[in-house]
């Protein structure tokens, strides 16, 4: 058989697109059904019992008092920070999702852009204190690819500077810091449910918070402002999770051990499988920690490696394996908030990570086969760098 890459005109791995995700979903079984037709029936569309169920059963999986159903982690975002008062400045890393920073900007405030980890990906404790001015009101920080972000060292800075602490927790289903859920930490953890994640609701966010305050701000936020008087207590929104998606999220809910353990699995065979060559570097995943492997990262180094990030990616989509190549612009660079770029703060490692950082296929029920055969792939393609560097 030609073992050449198909960039080089052998035969791709696979013969029909891989994608980079497959939402796994409930059977469309006899309970399902009956559940769409007593939504139906009811007539209760939004705000019905099983919004109810999905706050109470969400709020025990986190451990906190209040888990708040939202019509997605951006809508949620946006009611905490409204929420918690925040004005000013906020720390928060630009290798991100750029929701995390557009949800500030809505909320009128001013993101502070700090350095991440190389290593976790995860905002660096010693750059967001640094960052810190006395105009900051709080940090936010992001638990990428669903690794925690370092919780405990963040906690205590924001105790000694007397600061919020939100975490985006968009990619936190599935996430254990020191063997429990991420959740009850800092002021607030806010969840997307969309349909790349561990836990899907079709679209829609869970904010978890054991501030009682807060989440009654939320309550009434998500529901125009109005407390129920018609008599708009704040400017707020329609944030409402419709009942169907709280229902499918009930049901995917049952299933998130069982996904969160499935990735750690895949990504124990990406590693092992690819970690014997030269130029791949993964995500390191603290002592005591569970990532949920929303995505599996890697960093490219094109000199050991022999071709560069963006080489790989176009000889793997010959392949037919598709990949992102999160977060390339990082926030800062991005149209909308270079303008808060500081000058004296480069951020060499997002930038590096920005330029170097391409996400492989990984879903819930994915076969061994499949991960093997994009090991495959990338073996090959990197036995043959120097042809595909010159093609």
């Amino acid at each position: 058989m030609n073992d050449r890459p198909a960039l080089l005109e052998g035969q791709p791995i696979f013969a029909t697109k891989v994608p980079i995700v497959r939402p796994m979903l409930p059977d469309f079984g006899d309970e399902f059904v009956e559940g769409v037709r007593g939504i139906l029936t009811s007539g209760m569309l939004t705000s019905g019992q099983h919004l109810r169920q999905l706050e109470q059963a969400t709020s025990e999986h986190l451990r906190v008092r209040h888990a708040l159903a939202v019509s997605s982690c951006t809508t949620g975002l946006m009611l905490t920070y409204r929420g918690l008062g925040l004005a000013g400045d906020v720390v928060v890393p630009s290798f991100t999702f750029m929701a995390t920073v557009s949800a500030m900007r809505w909320a009128g405030l001013r993101p502070v852009f700090a350095d991440v980890d190389v290593e976790t990906l995860t905002l660096d404790p010693a750059a967001a204190e640094a960052a810190i001015t006395s105009d900051t009101s709080a940090i936010v920080a992001t638990h990428n690819f669903g690794n925690p972000a370092d919780i405990e060292a963040l906690e205590a800075i924001a105790r000694r500077h007397k600061l919020k602490l939100i975490f985006d927790a968009a990619h936190g289903f599935g996430t254990l810091y020191q063997g429990v859920p991420v959740g009850p930490q800092g002021d607030a953890q806010v969840y997307s449910l969309s349909p790349t994640k561990l836990l899907i609701a079709g679209e829609g966010g869970i904010v978890a918070t054991n501030d009682d305050e807060l989440a009654q701000q939320i309550r009434i936020g998500r529901e125009y402002g109005n407390s129920g008087h018609y008599d708009s207590a704040f400017a707020g929104f329609n944030a409402r999770m419709p009942e169907f998606n709280a229902m499918l999220c009930l049901r995917s809910l049952d299933m998130l051990e069982q996904a969160a353990r499935r990735r750690n699995q895949i990504a124990v065979m990406y590693q092992e499988r690819l970690g014997c060559l030269p130029g791949l570097a993964f995500q390191k995943v603290q002592s005591g920690n569970r990532c949920s492997y929303k995505d599996f990262s890697l960093t490219v180094t094109a000199d050991a490696f022999g071709i560069s990030r963006d080489q790989l990616a176009v000889a793997l989509a010959a392949e037919n394996i598709d990949t992102r190549k999160y977060y390339d612009p990082p926030v800062h660079q991005q149209t909308a908030y270079r303008q808060f770029a500081s000058r004296s703060e480069t951020l060499p490692r997002t930038n590096m990570l920005a330029a170097c950082s391409l996400s492989l296929p990984i879903w819930s029920h994915m076969e061994d086969s499949v991960v093997m055969g994009i090991c495959r792939a990338i073996e090959r393609i990197q036995a043959f760098a120097e042809p595909i560097a010159t093609h």
